[in-house]
């Protein structure tokens, strides 16, 4: 637990139950929508709790991208041809603390995962889009959006595009995505109660969760966390992620405040890489800027410029004082389409530009020489970068974008939360499971641990896929167990 961070605290005493069910959803975004179809198509009552007036959460904001691969209909129509193991190992190697038995799990199921969302209503068309973008702009269903093709990884795996985006023009696709699921969800069923914000989880003697808790009223079943991260919550970004604190636009809605994972604590459920989280900000689009190189105030290259953003923002963060630049020469000089990265001037002399940046003399001349002599043989020996995008940069005159957070805009959410296991359920620290709770999506650790080896698409990918597991785990082990108490089958969720 975060120094400071107030939990909430767990009910073990009698309670008088205002509502019934055998699972209980707390959060409709994508993880408490699928949590929530795969335990009514499954046969559960379900109860689907959301704090705000709406479905959607952060999951509506997102592009529409999931992390998907192992030969899906839209790699096979495109002719990128990928497998499952290719799948594992790239995953595996972008991530600092990677859990195979979920990674294997994902990517084994990943075709299926896509033939079910499908099946659900979210559209892909059969397309692909070939450029260098944060996002596609149109309706292309497939695109790079990780590190693929970046040194080592491409080594390591057989690089295949897995950035899978819904039939929906740019930025639009969340909200595409959460009007099918929400469509499921009324088809199906299921109770939702509105600005109903739980408070407290309720346990029995035994220490089995058995219902939760709001302002007015009660219910007992099954319990599935999905209420997403802490990325506007300021007490726990000072406490695991303070890097966010400052400099960092939020990406999220008011409602990501940790309630997710304090109420997973308060259980006695144990968190994991609460230090994690995805940051950008990207300079590109336009493509022709992955040209240039990258370079920290002692005028030294710590990265491959054509490494996915999130990886490039991790690594400049990590410079002392989080200082860069990205040095292009006239040839490559064009205005970022995202306004992200400031502009600080162009040099007609490299001395100059050293001069203005407080870089020490010589250090970027020395830096640009050997890598303008080793581009023009087509090679980059300090950080592989793919000859797609190798070229000298020897015309004339310079320019600098200062990529360092405070001047330029950088965006973020955190990405850590409760330990859970493959099938969702929560796990103290001795890694014992707490029954009858589950967790999925952003406040659950599951695939995306940090920047560096996050992909666009992970956080729709996993959370769709895990919240499916943890809903069909909850309702087979709730249908399976006694009857619980119950006292009323009114619902009465009005309120906070």
């Amino acid at each position: 637990m975060g120094v400071g961070i107030e939990l909430p605290q767990l009910i073990t005493g009698p309670v008088e139950w205002d509502a019934t069910a055998d699972v209980i959803v707390v959060g409709f975004g994508i993880a408490g929508a699928c949590a929530a179809i795969s335990a009514a198509e499954a046969g559960a009552r379900v109860l689907l709790l959301e704090r705000t007036g709406a479905a959607g959460g952060a999951s509506a904001l997102a592009a529409g991208h999931f992390y998907l691969g192992g030969g899906t209909p839209v790699q096979t129509a495109t002719g990128h041809a990928d497998s499952v193991e290719a799948m594992i190992t790239y995953l595996e190697a972008v991530t600092p603390e990677p859990d195979a038995a979920k990674i294997r799990a994902y990517c084994t199921e990943s075709v299926a995962h896509f033939d079910w969302l499908e099946a659900h209503g979210i559209e892909f068309e059969r397309s692909f889009y070939p450029g260098k973008s944060v996002v596609q702009p149109g309706t292309e269903g497939l695109m790079w959006t990780g590190n693929e093709k970046v040194w080592p990884y491409r080594e390591q795996a057989h690089p295949a595009p897995r950035g899978h985006k819904v039939n929906a023009l740019a930025e639009r696709g969340g909200q595409q995505v959460m009007a099918a699921l929400t469509e499921r969800v009324r088809e199906l069923g299921v109770e939702v109660g509105y600005e109903t914000t739980v408070a407290q989880l309720v346990a029995d003697a035994s220490g089995r969760i058995i219902g939760v808790r709001w302002r007015d009223g009660a219910a007992t079943g099954a319990v599935v966390l999905a209420a997403g991260g802490y990325v506007m919550n300021t007490e726990m970004l000072a406490a695991y992620t303070p890097r966010l604190a400052e400099h960092f636009l939020p990406l999220g809605v008011p409602s990501d405040d940790g309630l997710g994972i304090r109420l997973g604590q308060s259980a006695g459920g144990a968190t994991a890489r609460m230090d994690g989280a995805f940051m950008t900000a990207s300079f590109y689009p336009p493509a022709d800027l992955l040209y240039g190189i990258i370079v920290n105030k002692a005028g030294r290259r710590f990265v491959a410029e054509d490494s996915y953003h999130g990886r490039t923002a991790g690594a400049v963060v990590a410079q002392s004082d989080s200082t860069a630049y990205l040095i292009v020469d006239s040839k490559h000089m064009v205005w970022p389409e995202l306004p992200m990265v400031k502009f600080v001037d162009g040099w007609h002399r490299v001395s100059e530009m050293e001069s203005a940046l407080g870089i020490p003399d010589g250090a970027l001349h020395k830096t640009m020489t050997a890598y303008n002599t080793a581009a023009a043989e087509g090679r980059d020996p300090e950080f592989g970068k793919h000859p797609d995008w190798l070229t000298p940069l020897t015309e004339g005159p310079w320019g600098a974008f200062d990529l360092t957070p405070g001047k330029a805009t950088y965006v973020g959410f955190t990405l850590g939360g409760l330990c859970t296991s493959v099938d969702g359920a929560v796990l103290r620290a001795d890694g014992s499971v707490i029954p009858g709770l589950y967790a999925a999506g952003a406040c659950a650790s599951n695939l995306a641990q940090d920047s560096c080896g996050y992909a666009s698409g992970t956080c729709l990918g996993e959370g769709s896929y895990f919240g499916r597991r943890a809903g069909a785990h909850a309702a087979g082990i709730s249908r399976a167990a006694p009857n619980r108490a119950r006292s009323a089958e009114s619902t009465g969720m009005e309120g906070d």
